[in-house]
């Protein structure tokens, strides 16, 4: 779907952008994006502990009945 983008049309959307919201803006929204993604890793990550911790506790469970 995307496959067929080349320099072109990136040049093309990076001067859209600079239009919409304008050369100041750019980094700010740049930095917010940025923040939006640690924001989101660091949830996966909390999710993933919470995962592996009551695999855990459910593990030790099973033993402690056998």
């Amino acid at each position: 779907m995307f496959g067929s983008v080349g320099a072109p049309e990136i040049i093309l959307i990076i001067v859209v952008v600079i239009l919409l919201f304008g050369a100041k803006k750019i980094p700010e929204l740049a930095q917010g994006i940025g923040k939006g993604m640690k924001e989101f890793k660091k949830a996966v990550k909390e999710v993933e502990e919470d995962i592996t911790e009551v695999k855990d506790e459910l593990k030790s469970d099973k033993e402690k009945k056998d």
